[in-house]
């Protein structure tokens, strides 16, 4: 059976995160001075390269915490190519919407398994905890791929945060693995950047609960209004 799609040009992109107006600025500059040549697959394909970059700066920081820096350097990388695909697509009037939503949303989740995999695989952080930050972002990523099908809302942001500022926060987390090492800390073998993780993964969850909740309840009003 096939299952028609939301047509991806008539979803409501909800975008309310801190640095949105100033980030759709700067994208658009940029999709300006863009030459010809810089298309929406090969910016996707750079957004991977970026999420590998990361990836193996974070496994590698066991042998030398200087690869960190190839881990931060992998978050600029991705941040454009992951923000800018999308954003030429539509600065040139090029969307291709069942395949780029696909594609882009398959690579976005492949991405948040090499960065929280790596995470989980360096000194600093334990594979337990990456992996429940890893299970409350997808989470909160099928609630926002589910209410995009049944609402034709896309949400990017919750909290007044969004995959930018997630980024930010992953790059200051990993300066401080640099300045304050690998070991353990205060509580023992938790570390503090365990707690940090770990913390940040419960949030994800109690959102994707609680978004799950108000979604339900708004769609069961929905209904008994169409009765």
């Amino acid at each position: 059976m096939t299952i028609p799609l939301q047509n991806a040009p008539s979803l409501s992109r909800i975008q309310e995160n801190w640095l949105a107006a100033r980030e759709r600025q700067l994208l658009t500059w940029l999709c300006s001075r863009m030459p010809r040549w810089v298309t929406p697959d090969r910016l996707t394909f750079l957004g991977m390269v970026g999420a590998f970059m990361i990836f193996l700066g974070y496994v590698a920081s066991a042998v030398n915490p200087s690869w960190l820096l190839v881990a931060i350097a992998g978050y600029v990388v991705q941040w454009f190519g992951d923000s800018m695909d999308g954003s030429i697509a539509r600065y040139r009037r090029i969307e291709r919407p069942s395949y780029g939503y696909f594609i882009d949303h398959s690579c976005d989740g492949l991405a948040t398994l090499l960065i929280l995999a790596g995470i989980g695989l360096s000194p600093y952080v334990t594979m337990d905890i990456a992996m429940v930050a890893l299970a409350g972002y997808l989470l909160l990523s099928i609630h926002a791929y589910l209410s995009a099908r049944v609402l034709g809302e896309f949400k990017l942001s919750y909290l007044a945060a969004g995959p930018t500022e997630l980024r930010l926060i992953l790059i200051a987390l990993t300066l401080m693995m640099m300045v304050l090492g690998s070991g353990p800390g205060l509580f023992g073998a938790v570390s503090g950047f365990d707690i940090f993780v770990g913390t940040a993964g419960a949030i994800l969850i109690l959102l994707f609960i609680i978004q799950t909740l108000v979604t339900g309840r708004r769609l069961a009003q929905a209904e008994r209004r169409a009765q």
